[in-house]
């Protein structure tokens, strides 16, 4: 008897080790599982470019400027890869989309500003872990940031403000944050803290 006694024993131990590296390797893997990195989508929003003043009231084309920034944009977001473009269904924002699109081989799809829930959603659907590009009006974008979720840094948006590229970036079970920076020739664009919830109107800039 008293010669088996540390058989016995041993053979507890080993158990009760196995039990425990068993219930290690178990909570590692929840730990493991928790840290999984989250699916962030990413959407760049900016207002058309400059328009041209001088031609159709109703449905301007873009300026000379206008086109230069649109230019702008392609060199900005090209490298971003973006699966997925959207523009409003008027001359300006088609045109600061078509270097874009051109360079990416993408058809711009079009979408209403005054349904920009219906928009976001879409994109968090279909687009979940990739980015887009919006392009719309002084008026809804703002809108459009709140409808992903985000907090508009800014009030409003100035008449001869045409240099915002917004960058919303939205994961489930997080809350989207939005970045601001200027682009193209003039960039006037300084991050503000200003923060406002803003109601989707009718295109208007």
């Amino acid at each position: 008897m008293t010669a088996r006694f540390p058989f016995r024993f041993f053979v507890l131990l080993a158990a009760f080790a196995g039990l425990t590296t068993g219930a290690a390797h178990a909570q590692t893997k929840a730990v493991a599982k928790d840290k999984v990195k989250p699916i962030i989508t990413t959407v760049y929003i900016v207002r058309h470019a400059e328009k041209d003043s001088t031609s159709d009231a109703a449905d301007p084309t873009l300026s000379p400027l206008g086109l230069a920034r649109a230019q702008a944009l392609r060199q900005t977001l090209e490298k971003r890869h973006p699966a997925a473009l959207f523009t409003t269904d008027t001359k300006r924002t088609r045109a600061t989309l078509d270097p874009l699109a051109g360079a990416l081989k993408l058809e711009p799809q079009v979408y209403d500003a005054r349904r920009g829930r219906d928009l976001a959603d879409r994109v968090l659907k279909e687009y979940a872990g990739k980015s887009v590009v919006v392009v719309g009006h002084s008026n809804t974008i703002l809108s459009l940031i709140d409808d992903f979720g985000a907090i508009p840094p800014v009030e409003e948006i100035g008449e001869d403000e045409y240099e915002y590229l917004f960058t919303v970036r939205t994961a489930e079970g997080m809350q989207p944050i939005v970045e601001t920076r200027g682009y193209g020739a003039e960039r006037k664009v300084k991050t503000k803290t200003k923060t406002a919830m803003v109601q989707a109107t009718a295109p208007k800039q």
